[in-house]
């Protein structure tokens, strides 16, 4: 009797955790799914054409910020060269005047013009 009472607790027991497990399953109903949204970011694949006019589009952009850093330097050159010019130009005419008035003071006759074609000489 005392093996009988112990095998039916032990299949009471057993019947009991079956019915906890299998009220547990339809109280959660079906699997829950999720949906996942990855923000993942794939470069895009690039043929060796596009490489190519890629590199070449960034050699030109160079070459064309070199040009201009140049032609600002040049300009910059050209504005000197043109302030020394202007200078040495005042400086010519300064001295024309002096040797003009040192040559009326002491009577030496002016030459007719300087400036006048050259004659070409016969070989």
């Amino acid at each position: 009797m005392k093996t009988n009472r112990n095998i039916l607790t032990v299949i009471v027991v057993i019947i009991a955790c079956s019915m906890v497990v299998w009220l547990s399953a339809t109280l959660h109903g079906d699997q829950k799914t999720y949906e996942i949204q990855p923000h993942l970011t794939i470069p895009e694949y690039k043929t060796d054409l596009a490489r190519v006019m890629d590199a070449y589009e960034r050699l030109m952009e160079r070459y064309m910020d070199l040009t201009e850093q140049n032609q600002s330097m040049v300009g910059t050159d050209l504005k000197y060269v043109i302030t020394t010019l202007d200078s040495i130009d005042g400086r010519l005419a300064e001295f024309s005047a002096r040797i003009a008035r040192i040559e009326t003071a002491l009577g030496i006759e002016q030459p007719r013009s300087s400036l006048g074609p050259k004659p070409v000489p016969q070989p």
